[in-house]
């Protein structure tokens, strides 16, 4: 039997009767699947739970946050990953061409085609899509005690990201990647679990997912007041070559802000504080992820 983890928080996923819903989908396409709805804090210990049972395969229904949260329990264990794309972003779910229909993501499933794919690793953390230090990590704090205050999630997103860039300072850093050191101040350092597209200073979409390379993106410095306008001018891709990231590729890196014993980081849209330095790593061919057939023969083209 499936095992559908559901984030009840998640976007589409608040809904009535959306758990008899999803059963009854996979049901039209032959399979029987177990829906659990769960609040996102709940997530990880029902995940862990479930794999004692050793399931057929584990579906994460929900954001980028819910699906980061199911691949990390997962991650080279062996288990079919299936992907119900019910959030905002859907990062990961577009990076694999898996449909944002919730129909059409439950025949992906069902069909039963996977594809290999990269995870990565910052200290214990897994993460599928990206990980960044400096302006973000705290705009993502910020955003989440606003949220406990009773802001619904994108104002509190658009109202942090004002506060903290209004007030945001640059880091120091020292990124040591396959015997190099590279020392800057910067706004922030963008690690990708493979290589994300970038044009400027704006970070567009992945090719693949299972290059097993990190690709870290070290944002160029500005003024305190340009920070608000360069951070909108990535969101809307509108920023010249003047400013450009320096990127760096690798398959391990390490990330140390001189005089910071713990730094706050974000691992796809959640913040944890970690213990420095921090240590990146790859997870080449760590999931097995059920995939249109179309994006697996690609794959095997390429």
């Amino acid at each position: 039997m499936l095992i559908v983890i559901l984030n009840s928080a998640s976007g589409s996923a608040n809904q009535p009767d959306v758990e008899r819903h999803i059963a009854d989908l996979f049901r039209s396409e032959g399979r029987e699947a177990r829906v659990i709805s769960l609040k996102p804090d709940k997530v990880d210990a029902a995940v862990r739970e479930t794999l004692r049972s050793k399931p057929e395969a584990v579906v994460a229904g929900g954001g980028d946050g819910t699906v980061s949260t199911v691949a990390g329990a997962l991650a080279e264990r062996g288990i079919p990953f299936g992907v119900l794309p019910l959030g905002t972003l859907n990062h990961f779910a577009k990076a694999l061409r898996i449909p944002l229909d919730l129909a059409q993501a439950v025949k992906t499933v069902a069909a039963g085609v996977t594809l290999s794919v990269d995870a990565a690793r910052v200290n214990d953390r897994i993460f599928v899509n990206n990980s960044s230090i400096g302006v973000y990590p705290n705009i993502v704090e910020m955003r989440d005690a606003l949220r406990k205050q009773g802001h619904r999630k994108w104002p509190a997103f658009v109202l942090a990201t004002a506060r903290i860039l209004r007030r945001s300072r640059e880091v120091n850093v020292r990124l040591d990647i396959d015997g190099r050191r590279f020392v800057a101040r910067t706004p922030f350092v963008f690690v990708g679990n493979n290589e994300y597209q970038a044009t400027g200073i704006h970070l567009g979409e992945r090719a693949r997912l299972d290059a097993g390379r990190l690709f870290a993106y070290m944002a160029p410095r500005v003024k305190t007041h340009e920070l608000p306008k360069l951070a909108l001018s990535a969101l809307f891709g509108r920023t010249g070559q003047r400013n450009t990231f320096q990127v760096f590729p690798a398959g391990e890196l390490w990330i140390e802000t001189p005089g910071n014993r713990h730094l706050s980081v974000s691992t796809d849209g959640e913040a944890a504080i970690m213990a420095t330095p921090l240590h990146y790593r790859s997870m080449p061919g760590a999931l097995d992820v059920f995939v249109p057939a179309q994006v697996a023969a690609a794959s095997e083209d390429s």
